[in-house]
């Protein structure tokens, strides 16, 4: 059985509070031991040692929120090509939306995932099952039957459910499998029409705006429902002060509530937009400053729990037209955490704290493994130099489709090995 030791590292584990320069020994498929006292043990006989002085080692990424194309939209991003994006990001797990075509809501579409994903991809692959059949919000999906062939969630993906009952419905089915349901909220009504934060600029613009209460009324409801149902509840996607308190009263409540963010919605605002710039049309919107600044300290006290890349592929007859004629989104996966590093080197969100939002805590809220450094954990596990620069090219990007929102910006934060289950998928 191969082993590799990596010594001298600086080993950065949430699951055990670790920020320590020690020694990292992977076995097989599995960590041996990471830590401060690790090189005790000995490197195994005929281990390969690598110095990784002046380099961090963390847990793979874990991220919670991946749309992908296939099946259905292959020339946007096929589960191998997001693979390799998600590799050349440091992500070793990604959670798949089930927005494809046809939709993720029987057990045969979560089984060609997940045989796909064996074929093809290197990094794990989780499908999250539709809500509802064919993501109509009506008719619930077969919850148990979805669980039990490997679905590791339940989400309407991009859409919003209308209906508070079915949304009771589902959180109540849910329950009874101690399954998670993940919810972006966006009313239909008011958001309709509307392409980026409404607000002055978006006056100055002449763009029809989306109002912070599209996002809170229905966020608002699914959290009183969460409270009546007992059931697993996970605000996706939030981008509001007033998001971010809803969901903090929730939890202090004891409703089993948890809330994510996109790493745009951190990283950006409505600024960026400047002067429609397609590339930055998203959902939930960029918003203004001071929403970014409040995420970040709902971030920084625990009230958001994960970031996701919310890695969305759109290819260039959806992105190269008029700004309210765009579609919304953006890829994200090999940008994640260069983006979410900018955090750290601004000192606005511990170092510990931004790796557990993208790894530790979205591995355990969606009982998935990886997300620790822990002997006998999977051999899922990154080696950065934390303070590398690097600009992020077009000609760079592994996914298929190239409409980030970071083109040109620059970085500091590198990638230099990814490893799935003790095997290396990327190398710089």
């Amino acid at each position: 059985m191969t082993a590799t030791v990596f010594a001298n590292a600086r080993i950065l584990d949430p699951s055990r509070g670790l920020d320590e320069v020690g020694t990292v020994i992977v076995r097989g498929r599995e960590i041996l031991a990471a830590g401060a006292s690790a090189r005790n043990q000995g490197a195994p006989d005929g281990a390969e040692v690598v110095d990784c002085a002046g380099k961090a080692i963390l847990p793979g990424l874990v991220d919670s929120r991946v749309f992908v194309g296939e099946p259905g939209a292959e020339h946007r991003e096929t589960i191998a090509s997001a693979s390799a994006a998600a590799a050349a990001g440091g992500v070793t797990s990604i959670v798949m939306m089930p927005d494809t075509d046809p939709v993720i809501d029987d057990v045969a579409l979560v089984e060609f995932v997940l045989r796909t994903a064996r074929d093809t991809a290197d990094v794990s692959v989780f499908p999250a099952a539709a809500i509802t059949r064919g993501l109509a919000g009506q008719e619930l999906s077969e919850f148990g039957l979805l669980r039990a062939s490997g679905a590791v969630a339940f989400t309407e993906g991009r859409r919003t459910l209308a209906s508070a009952l079915v949304m009771r419905r589902a959180l109540t089915y849910a329950r009874d499998f101690d399954a998670l349901v993940a919810h972006e909220t966006k009313d239909a009504d008011l958001g309709a029409g509307g392409v980026m934060n409404e607000g002055l600029y978006a006056s100055w613009l002449g763009l029809s705006g989306v109002p912070r209460e599209a996002e809170i009324i229905p966020l608002e409801r699914d959290l009183r429902l969460a409270r009546l149902t007992r059931g697993r509840y996970h605000a996706a996607k939030i981008s509001t002060a007033m998001s971010a308190e809803a969901v903090a009263r929730a939890k202090a409540d004891g409703a089993k509530v948890s809330a994510g963010i996109a790493i745009a919605n951190l990283s950006l605002n409505e600024l960026d937009v400047g002067q429609y710039r397609t590339f930055f049309r998203l959902s939930p919107p960029l918003r203004a400053e001071e929403d970014r600044q409040a995420m970040i300290a709902a971030l920084r006290d625990g009230t958001v729990d994960v970031i996701s890349s919310s890695h969305d592929p759109q290819d260039v007859d959806t992105k190269r037209l008029p700004f309210a004629e765009a579609a919304s989104g953006a890829i994200g996966l090999e940008t994640l955490l260069g983006a979410a590093l900018r955090l750290h080197h601004n000192g606005d969100v511990p170092l510990l704290r931004l790796v557990d939002a993208l790894s530790t805590a979205p591995a355990k809220l969606f009982g998935l493994p990886g997300g620790t450094l822990a002997p006998g954990a999977p051999a899922d596990l990154i080696v950065v130099d934390l303070d590398e620069p690097w600009i992020v090219r077009e000609d760079a990007i592994r996914s298929r489709s190239k409409n980030t929102c970071f083109e040109g910006a620059r970085m500091q934060g590198k990638v230099l090995q990814t490893l799935v289950a003790g095997r290396t998928v990327f190398s710089a």
